[in-house]
């Protein structure tokens, strides 16, 4: 009985010093209202349904930058600027070159624990590309008993400059105000073109 005493006062001590220190955290936690946050990131381009009979899929990347703010404690604004790192090649015949893209954002966001938060976030992105044909498909397009299924795009890339655009996420604070960012949604879409792009992206951000 003596025994059960003093392990269930241990552990009435452990749950105390455990509330103690969540309870000191969470009211040691800055709340994110008013905060502006700056961030940087590297993306991954997933364009899908490209052609309307070939439906290929292919990867880019991109870099972008990133300014926001917290409008209140749960929802944010944000704008993106990028710009294209590499090109993705369509079955050896098109080249999609994504030149820059701007984004524009509102969010909510909600923490799943004392350092982490799921967000998600709704817009409108303005993305300038070019897409051309490459040797394969310039000899394929000129050859009168061939043609290549990709000429019709080649051309500015998206038909469509502007688009809806949605991102899912998660942030980890890995130093005080300092995130690293791990998100997924989609770009864009072409509605002349039915091909859309989904973006990947991981990155930092410091909230002030």
């Amino acid at each position: 009985m003596k025994t059960l005493l003093r392990h269930l006062s241990k552990a009435a001590l452990i749950t105390a010093a455990l509330l103690t220190t969540t309870t000191a955290s969470a009211q040691d936690k800055q709340p994110r209202e008013g905060k502006t946050y700056v961030g940087l990131l590297a993306t991954g381009l997933n364009h899908r349904s490209v052609g309307q009979n070939t439906l290929e899929t292919a990867w880019s990347t991109t870099g972008s930058m990133v300014l926001g703010t917290h409008i209140s404690e749960y929802f944010h604004v944000e704008i993106r600027a990028g710009a294209g790192t590499t090109t993705a090649e369509i079955d050896n015949e098109l080249e999609l070159d994504i030149e820059y893209f701007a984004s524009w954002y509102i969010g909510g966001h909600y923490p799943i624990t004392n350092y982490a938060n799921a967000y998600g976030q709704f817009g409108f992105s303005h993305v300038h590309g070019i897409a051309t044909l490459t040797s394969v498909g310039k000899a394929r397009e000129a050859d009168p008993d061939d043609g290549s299924p990709y000429a019709s795009l080649a051309n500015e890339y998206p038909d469509s400059s502007f688009g809806v655009s949605w991102l899912l996420g998660l942030d980890f604070e890995v130093i005080n105000n300092g995130f690293i960012v791990l998100e997924g949604g989609r770009l864009f879409e072409d509605t002349e073109t039915g091909a859309n792009t989904f973006q990947f992206s991981t990155g930092f951000k410091y909230e002030f």
